[in-house]
């Protein structure tokens, strides 16, 4: 059955199919798959992940004002991070001999476009600094330099339930924004020839045509970079290129081809 906003974009957007609310589960074990497809490439590119994540963590234990930000701007990157991993998963479905230096050029066919995308997630990036900063300020107006600092001044605040919830709820909208127009949009940008508008507005139907699914998809991937972020960044080195795979699937079975 046809979703109402897909009706709207008949011509100029691929088609959207609607998947079983627990799909996910597949998806992440599809990714388990291609982590062996070229392990190198998929814990290298984790690697590197880690290192970007330790870097961040290093900068914001001195500010932590910049936490916040720095993490969020952490995790709007990822999409682009992950384009060799989406490339490499390609070439496993296509059963394709694995090329790495091919898989990293997988941009190429469509630079154009990804940059336009890119440049939405830094505007989205920089609004989430601001609207972080703002309820910082709002919400607390100790100056506290490390973050190890931070839980007893929040305490001592006399305010720390205002100042949490206040920023779930603004990262919440954030996150849901950017999540409902980029879940597949970068899988389809380097997998064929279509613009920006297109594949963010195919990927905010696959969210309306598929809204448990994706929540479910929401929810696993919040919890396993949390994950990620628990163990020192070091579980990213897993996580991240394992995630990445898994989304490439996650597109394929919600994207005509």
């Amino acid at each position: 059955m046809e979703h109402p906003l897909d009706s709207q974009f008949p011509l100029v957007a691929p088609a959207v199919r609607q998947v079983g609310l627990l799909r996910p589960f597949a998806w992440l074990w599809m990714g388990v798959r291609d982590l062996a497809f070229r392990p190198g490439a998929s814990f290298g590119i984790g690697a590197v992940v880690t290192v970007l994540g330790l870097i961040l963590t290093t900068v914001t234990w001195q500010a932590t004002y910049l936490a916040p930000a720095l993490l969020g701007g952490f995790l709007l990157v990822a999409p682009f991070i992950a384009m060799p991993l989406y490339a490499l998963s390609r070439q496993r479905e296509q059963s394709a001999a694995p090329d790495t230096p091919r898989a990293f050029r997988a941009w190429e066919g469509n630079g154009d476009s990804i940059a336009l995308f890119g440049l939405m997630l830094v505007l989205a990036y920089v609004a989430w600094e601001r609207l972080a900063a703002i309820v910082f300020a709002l919400f607390f107006t100790e100056q506290v330099r490390q973050v190890p600092h931070l839980p007893p001044a929040l305490l001592l605040s006399g305010q720390p339930a205002s100042l949490v919830l206040a920023f779930l709820a603004v990262g919440a909208g954030v996150a849901a924004l950017v999540f409902a127009l980029g879940v597949v949009s970068v899988p389809a940008l380097i997998d064929r020839p279509v613009d920006v508008i297109t594949a963010a507005l195919t990927s905010l139907r696959c969210c309306a045509r598929n809204p448990g699914a994706m929540l479910l998809w929401a929810a696993l991937i919040a919890t396993l970079t949390a994950l990620g972020f628990a163990t020192f960044m070091l579980g990213l080195i897993v996580i991240f290129p394992w995630l990445a795979h898994a989304s490439w699937h996650a597109y394929r079975e919600m994207v005509d081809t």
